[in-house]
């Protein structure tokens, strides 16, 4: 484990979900001179450098903004970089930093490295769901009395919180691809080892990020570090669909300890005893059952019934099919975290029961991630509108034809939408693409929703 106390660290890129911010306070806190560089200018860092404000005005950290320099990497002791950057095994910066002899790291492996008690660590991943399952865990872990902090991918840095945790309390993390990436064996500096949590959770896995890895591949490889490092002391689950018998027997194949499949039964969820879940769509009862199957793993718990039941105050998280508005009978739905076509499938698919497809009028585009999105555009037959906005935009209404409604902004879109809406109709902002084209992340994206969803209350 590092000592940071008079260590000199860069850490390479703030970002806006609160990571580099957490790392730089905890590395300031550590006794270490730090150097946050961002190729963003000051005027696009936001939240993220107003929360290191006070230890840049204490002379506690410096900052290289609107541009990298080499220097700054090659002489530090450390380089702590975003899992945002992609394909760091090809950035010059990091290249340069390893080829000195510099540790090369990230915020995450230095949390999983100090945290109190690895037996009581739950990792999430998945191509769609991640975020939800992990707040479902988590949620599950609290109402049966136990202390739990929930972190990752779903925002902000646990780091500065290590020191108040217990060897009894659980640790949920959400992992994306890149974090994963990181903790692989050998990657940042030599004989860095492979980590995975004692609990592991794959939801799913379908192509994405191939602007960050490169290939599809890459991405599985890099989700399934999830599962290749573990010492056999916990469970892993994974939600098994019937064209995944490759996926399963390579899972088997990495698992040190036990391996439960989750094969979704609706069933389980059609007891009488049974919640109902506050968040819709059958893909919110799978990911409540991959929740409810890892507690139970866990803790050692039979009695699946009695856990579920737990999950029937669950509220849900913003921006993930988050009813945002409900104006003269028609009901806007903020799915802004929505940035796979797999997930925009699955929100669509939330309404079939009711009140179905074709009363959806649907907003997808973003910031080209280089995904496949035909699927999207088909969606164009379903529904009672699609509208394209941001980069994808016009690829989007292209493979649609005349069938979508190419808008390019968001405020366009909304405009188009309202003099075509009925009451009880339904308005899905459910893009299937990331936001950086038009906004700094989903969070302002949804929030932006909202703002134009309620301006006509």
């Amino acid at each position: 484990m590092q000592n940071f106390e008079g260590a000199s660290v860069t850490v390479m890129g703030l970002g806006h979900f609160g990571g580099g911010a957490g790392v730089t306070r905890w590395l300031s806190g550590a006794g270490a001179s730090v150097l946050v560089t961002d190729t963003k200018p000051a005027s696009e860092l936001g939240d993220g450098l107003a929360e290191i404000g006070p230890l840049v005005e204490r002379g506690l950290v410096t900052l290289r903004l609107g541009e990298h320099n080499a220097s700054d990497f090659t002489s530090a002791d450390c380089v702590v970089a975003n899992p945002a950057i992609p394909r760091p095994w090809n950035n010059r910066y990091i290249r340069a930093a390893m080829a000195a002899g510099v540790i090369v790291t990230t915020e995450m492996r230095l949390l999983v490295d100090r945290l109190p008690n690895p037996d009581r660590v739950i990792g999430i991943t998945g191509t769609a769901g991640k975020s939800t399952t992990s707040a479902m865990i988590a949620h599950l872990l609290r109402a049966l009395g136990h202390r739990v902090w929930l972190g990752g991918n779903i925002g902000g840095s646990l780091l500065p919180s290590v020191r108040d945790m217990g060897a009894a309390d659980w640790v949920v993390l959400e992992l994306s691809s890149a974090m994963l990436y990181w903790l692989g064996e050998g990657v940042g500096f030599e004989n860095a080892a492979g980590w995975s949590p004692a609990h592991g959770v794959l939801s799913n896995l379908s192509d994405n990020h191939g602007d960050w890895h490169g290939s599809f591949e890459h991405y599985r490889e890099s989700k399934l570090n999830l599962f290749r490092y573990g010492q056999g002391r916990g469970t892993s689950i994974l939600f098994r669909h019937a064209k995944d018998h490759d996926l399963h027997a390579r899972v088997m194949s990495l698992c040190r300890g036990g391996l439960v499949s989750v094969e979704m039964n609706d069933a389980a969820w059609l007891t009488p005893d049974a919640p109902a879940l506050r968040v819709p769509g059958h893909h919110n009862l799978c990911n409540a059952e991959c929740a409810v199957r890892a507690v139970c793993a866990a803790l050692g718990e039979r009695d699946h019934g009695s856990v579920r039941r737990l999950l029937g105050d669950f509220e849900g998280l913003p921006h993930r099919l988050q009813l945002a508005a409900d104006i003269r009978g028609v009901r806007y739905y903020n799915d802004s975290k929505s940035t796979t076509p797999e997930s925009c499938l699955l929100a669509v698919a939330a309404f079939d029961e009711s009140p179905g497809r074709a009363a959806i009028h649907l907003i997808v585009g973003g910031y080209d991630k280089k995904a496949d999105l035909t699927a999207v555009a088909g969606l164009a037959d379903d529904v009672a509108g699609l509208y394209t906005i941001g980069a994808t935009g016009p690829v989007i209404a292209a493979a649609a034809g005349r069938r979508a409604t190419e808008c390019g902004t968001l405020e366009k879109a909304m405009d188009r939408i309202r003099s075509a809406v009925r009451p009880g109709d339904v308005v899905l902002l459910s893009p299937a693409c990331a936001s950086w084209d038009q906004f700094s992340n989903y969070e302002e994206r949804g929030e932006r929703f909202t703002t134009l969803a309620r301006a006509n209350l």
